[in-house]
């Protein structure tokens, strides 16, 4: 398969696995899709010779630049939110997710006889350019903004309707031939679209993840394949334990993360649930009887996401239960690539002055001061996305809880926190397996040394010499620094033979039949 790190070359586009329709979303390529509408044309870029166009809102007129695909409440928004710095283009699934959408409801409400030929077929044409990737810059929004996302949604219909009109021929701003909120916001609200939008994007970015880490987990396997021969002591608290493997080690961290690639698709069957056909607060005013449906059955055309129709859509315009769910499942994904990196890190301190069981792949010189420092710089950097990861979880939390009665207004945190989290989770999964674990080398004769050197290995005499005598052997071990082989060789305890055969690596490392214990 492709590898997947090809994706931070290219917006995330991942290898190896793909879920029903991945492809459709991203590509705008779904059934019916009609051709999308080409560049301006000379005659369109004549018809915008002045600066700046009059629009009239709510709150009176503003001159709306002529360039722009936004309007005069896109702009507002603009104005009011000089947030982060980071508009929502930042996040193309989400502009996609609302171009499809869009799409979808003007397929429904042709259908339905309430939006004429020309507008929807314009309506489509100017969805596709943005499913493709066209007039992203012209998401002009802060990522946080007030409004429970009516910004975005209102961003997403003044670009698509003014590129709709230019595909009818008219200049953008005639709003009196398609309006952003007569036609293009037909049988919706914010409050449908936004959760909506943010459900199908966080969707194609949860299988993104699920591909970097099975990815980070084929790297382990290797390396724990590698490995399988590698004796070496295993430590609880920090403290010499019993023998292992530094294979099983390695098996251990890919164990870790299939687990969670299982979660993670769990959690995705909640976000399929969309309620749209909601409309404001979910008992579908200004929306046709058969609409739901419709819309529903056509996003899951165009998308390939088995999206389904909330039973109780009052219940989930108002309800965030689903992104908590995922953002516990992102925070869990989190903690253990955490406690993995910090493993990592631990193994391979030193050189002199540490473990110094494995060598990580040097990458860049550690130290301004010191020559010849080298820091295990991969795992730092994939433990900083986890405690990123890890805020981001209790921002999603306190912002899902703050919602009151019909709506939460926080959604746009909520999507903010979301999808850093899985971007950089994604990537962060992508570099520790192509810039460590890949390069990865044991020191095998020190990790032997150490075992047999070890107190540790008395536990495995026990069914031998009973637990009192192993006790003796580890503590005269202990205070004289001899091995503990030669002192149980030396009292006489078990033979050299027997104590070999006791010793053996494949014996050590597994559960094995046991001597029946003599009754005193």
């Amino acid at each position: 398969g492709v590898k997947i790190k090809t994706f931070l070359n290219q917006s995330l586009v991942g290898g190896g696995r793909r879920l029903p329709g991945w492809h459709a979303f991203c590509n705008g390529k779904g059934p019916g899709r009609h051709q999308a509408g080409a560049r301006p044309t000379p005659k369109e870029t004549l018809m915008n010779t002045a600066t700046t166009r009059l629009e009239h809102d709510l709150l009176g007129d503003k001159e709306v630049p002529t360039a722009a695909y936004y309007g005069v409440h896109t702009l507002r928004a603009l104005e009011n939110f000089p947030i982060t710095g980071i508009t929502i283009a930042v996040y193309p699934d989400l502009i996609r997710a609302l171009a499809q959408i869009k799409r979808a409801a003007a397929q429904a409400n042709c259908e339905l006889g309430l939006l004429d030929q020309e507008r929807m077929k314009a309506i489509v044409a100017a969805c596709d350019e943005l499913v493709v990737g066209r007039l992203h810059e012209q998401f002009v929004v802060d990522v946080i903004q007030g409004g429970a996302g009516t910004s975005t949604n209102m961003n997403a219909n003044e670009v698509i309707a003014n590129r709709a009109l230019e595909i009818m021929g008219h200049q953008r701003g005639e709003y009196g031939f398609l309006h952003p909120n007569e036609h293009v916001n037909m049988s919706q609200s914010t409050n449908d679209v936004y959760p909506t939008a943010l459900k199908l994007a966080t969707y194609v970015g949860i299988f993104r993840l699920v591909d970097a880490m099975a990815y980070l987990r084929a790297a382990f396997e290797r390396k724990a394949e590698e490995f399988a021969d590698v004796l070496k002591m295993g430590r609880t608290q920090l403290q010499d334990a019993v023998p292992m493997t530094l294979g099983q080690e390695f098996s251990t961290y890919a164990t870790m993360l299939g687990e969670d690639e299982e979660r993670l698709k769990e959690a995705a069957l909640l976000i399929r649930e969309i309620n749209l056909g909601a409309t404001a607060i979910g008992t579908g005013i200004n929306a046709h009887p058969d609409y739901a449906g419709l819309v529903c059955r056509r996003l899951a055309e165009i998308t390939g996401i088995p999206v389904v129709t909330a039973p109780n859509l009052i219940e989930a315009t108002q309800d965030c239960g689903s992104f908590i769910q995922l953002s516990g499942v992102l925070k869990r994904v989190a903690a253990k690539l955490s406690k993995v990196c910090n493993d990592l890190r631990l193994l391979s301190s030193g050189p002199r002055a540490g473990f110094g069981e494995i060598n990580l792949p040097p990458r860049q010189a550690g130290s301004s001061i010191m020559p010849g420092k080298v820091n295990p710089v991969i795992p730092e950097v994939v433990n900083q996305i986890a405690f990123e990861v890890i805020g981001n979880d209790m921002t999603v939390t306190f912002a899902a809880e703050a919602g009151q009665l019909q709506l939460n207004a926080f959604e746009p945190i909520i999507a903010h926190s979301l999808f850093k989290s899985v971007l950089h989770l994604t990537k962060g999964c992508v570099v520790l397996a192509d810039r460590c674990v890949d390069g990865i080398t044991a020191n095998r004769d020190a990790l032997r040394a150490s075992v047999e050197r070890s107190i540790g290995i008395v536990t495995a005499l026990n069914p031998y010499i009973g637990y009192a005598h192993a006790t003796d052997v580890a503590a005269e071990a202990h205070a004289s620094g001899r091995g503990v082989a030669e002192i149980v060789l030396e009292r006489g305890l078990m033979t050299a033979e027997a104590l070999a055969e006791v010793l053996r690596p494949e014996v050590l490392t597994r559960p094995r039949a046991l001597p029946a214990r003599k009754v005193a």
